[in-house]
């Protein structure tokens, strides 16, 4: 999946799809379009963006997301998206009656959920850094799921609170100590 960082080449790749459709866009005019559908408000917005991140030749890792092995699809969805809080994002299958790879987020975490038998292990476990992890620890023990009762603990390395989704699948948030 592309990135802002990738603006530039997006741009020449929309020209050329829109040459090939007989509608012909100034480099300017796409540029402007790709800054839009990043959600900056003009290309000279995204252009500093873009620099900020230290894109000119430098290495820049934007984003992690990393792939929980799922095998219940209403399992996950309630896990994920209604005791967690996170959204759905978007969904794909390769054809019907195919396993379902999605995405699902929250506050800067990424997750994908794979159904595909060879992108995952159950059991996993994933460690997240984040900021108040006791309101979020609180928020969950305020739902009352039944298949998961977050404490919390505080460790050497920060303030943990740990669940476990239906696939065996683990995640670990914690914050940092003075975060």
């Amino acid at each position: 999946m592309r990135s802002f960082l990738d603006a530039k080449l997006m741009a020449r790749s929309l020209r050329a799809a829109m040459a090939r459709r007989q509608a012909d866009l100034t480099h300017a005019e796409a540029l402007e379009l790709v800054a839009a559908q990043f959600g900056f408000d003009d290309w000279t917005s995204l252009a500093a963006r873009i620099e900020e991140t230290g894109a000119a030749g430098e290495i820049a890792f934007t984003e992690t997301a990393p792939i929980l092995r799922i095998f219940d699809e209403d399992k996950a969805r309630d896990f994920y998206t209604g005791f967690l809080g996170f959204t759905l994002d978007w969904e794909h299958r390769f054809a019907d009656n195919f396993p379902l790879y999605a995405q699902v987020s929250r506050a800067g975490l990424v997750l994908h959920l794979s159904g595909h038998h060879g992108d995952a292990s159950p059991g996993a476990t994933v460690f997240v850094r984040m900021k108040g992890v006791r309101a979020f620890q609180a928020e969950l023990a305020a739902r009352d799921y039944t298949h998961n009762k977050p404490g919390i603990e505080e460790v050497p390395w920060g303030v943990v609170t740990e669940v476990t989704d239906p696939f065996s699948n683990r995640i670990r948030f914690c914050e940092s100590p003075g975060d």
